[in-house]
Formats: C-alpha cells, sequence, structure tokens
C-alpha cells in the first residue's frame, strides 16, 4: 500500500521553486531516504509533505488523499516528525517532552492521563532510554535528545515518521545507535520517510532512495541502483575514483 505519493509536484517558497515534477512514492513499512548534499531541497520536500508549504503544481497524496484535504488533526494522528536534535529554552523532563507528543489525542484543555504517561516509558524503554526520564531535556547529548524527539514523535502513534537529517549532528557512537534504532522500528512496520546528505547512512536503513538535487530530475529507485559510484558522482560533484575509495564500493 502506497502511503505518499508526490505527483509531479513543485515545491519551494513564495515564488522561488526549489525543486520542480518532484514525483516519487513511500509504501507502507519501507524506510525511503531523500539523499542529496546540503541546501539541495530535502526539507523543503519534508515541510511540503507536512503541509507547511503550499504546493506550486501538481499534488501530494497521502494514504490516497489529497494533502490539501487533511485536517491539521487528522495530520496530526497520522504523520509525526522528528526535526534535528535542538537546545530547548524549556527544562522539562525528559519523560515531559515525551508527553506532549499526545495533543494530538487529546481533547483541547485535557491533559495526559496514567494510559499516557505508561505509553511514554514504553516507548523510553524500546528506545533504552528510560534512566533519562527524569532528566531535564536541556541537560541532555545530542543523541540522547534525537532519542527523545523519536520517542515524542512515535507516542503520537503514527503511520508515517519523518525525520529530517537526524545523524546530522551526532558523533559516530551516536550515529550508529539512532540507526540501529531506526532499523529496530522498521522491523517493527513503522514507515519511516528520512532525510540524510550520507549515503552509508541511507546503505544502512533504506529500503528505497530518492536521490535530490537542484536543476536534476527526482531519481527513486532500490539502495544498489541509486547507490552506485557513478550516480553518487553526479550528485555530489566529485570524482567517480574518490567516491569508491571512500565509501568502499565496488558498484
Amino acid at each position: 500500500m502506497t502511503i505518499v505519493n508526490f505527483n509531479h509536484a513543485d515545491i519551494g517558497y513564495n515564488r522561488h521553486p526549489v525543486l520542480r515534477d518532484v514525483s516519487f512514492t513511500v509504501k507502507t513499512g519501507e524506510v525511503c531516504c531523500l539523499l542529496g548534499t546540503n541546501g539541495c531541497g530535502k526539507t523543503t520536500i519534508i515541510r511540503s509533505l507536512l503541509g507547511i508549504l503550499p504546493l506550486k503544481g501538481g499534488c501530494i497524496q497521502l494514504h490516497d488523499k489529497a494533502l490539501h484535504l487533511w485536517n491539521t488533526t487528522e495530520l496530526a494522528q497520522t504523520v509525526a516528525y522528528v526535526p534535528q536534535a535542538h537546545d530547548g529554552p524549556f527544562a522539562f523532563s525528559v519523560l515531559d517532552m515525551v508527553m506532549m507528543g499526545r495533543c494530538a489525542h487529546l481533547k483541547l484543555f485535557s491533559q495526559p492521563g496514567v494510559k499516557d504517561r505508561a505509553l511514554a516509558m514504553e516507548l523510553l524503554l524500546m528506545l533504552d532510554i528510560a534512566h533519562l526520564a527524569k532528566r531535564q531535556y536541556p541537560s541532555l547529548s545530542g543523541g540522547e535528545r534525537q532519542l527523545v524527539l523519536i520517542a515524542r514523535a512515535l507516542i503520537q502513534q503514527p503511520t508515517l515518521l519523518i525525520m529530517d537529517e537526524p545523524a546530522a549532528s551526532l558523533d559516530f557512537g551516536h550515529q550508529i545507535t539512532l540507526l540501529e534504532r531506526i532499523r529496530t522500528l522498521k522491523k517493527e512496520g513503522m514507515t519511516v520517510l528520512m532525510s540524510t546528505h550520507h549515503p552509508m547512512h541511507a546503505k544502512a536503513v533504506a529500503d528505497k532512495v530518492v536521490l535530490v538535487a537542484k536543476d536534476q530530475p527526482i531519481q527513486q529507485g532500490s539502495i544498489n541502483d541509486m547507490l552506485s559510484a557513478k550516480r553518487l558522482t553526479t550528485l555530489y560533484g566529485v570524482q567517480e575514483s574518490d567516491i569508491r575509495n571512500h565509501l568502499g564500493l565496488d558498484i
């Protein structure tokens, strides 16, 4: 089943389209990676799918329903978004940060209850960060914050998890931990659309890869097809021999 369908979409800001004729799909239970250089339009694609940026042309469908027909509550109960880890200005506890994600399922002026708290702790356990429950969010490392943001997204109980450069600011160890958690989510049936600028992150977790580059057609395919040295040479504008040497590619 197709969850996301970009159909010849033109996307961008005000009168300045960033990408034209964007077409790709994300199917149930798969991890799809948007791969490209910084500033190529990956985040613009995500912002368009979240309904933040209106389309300039074409169509985006979510569960076979045009995105503009979804209301805010429906969208929040279906799609969860994990931004890059950030410094929170308020000293909320980790548990409180996670429970904020339940707002999509609560009535106006309602507060999270016992079941919501139990679900939050269950997710912290699944992500191996239950020991951080009482810690203040700003005191955490970048990797720990990223896992908290994932828990906050998952407590929305979405059918689609969107992650924007989730490993961009993490050290090598935390990158490995994060990718392992994404693999776990995939095994449990979660559908994930994530952006990255690193081919090896896509290779580690993705079923499908979408190559994103300015002034070039969007391309979608399998890992083997999209992560070939020839395609990556065009995408990143470097020598094919350097791509092969750096990534150890034999394709």
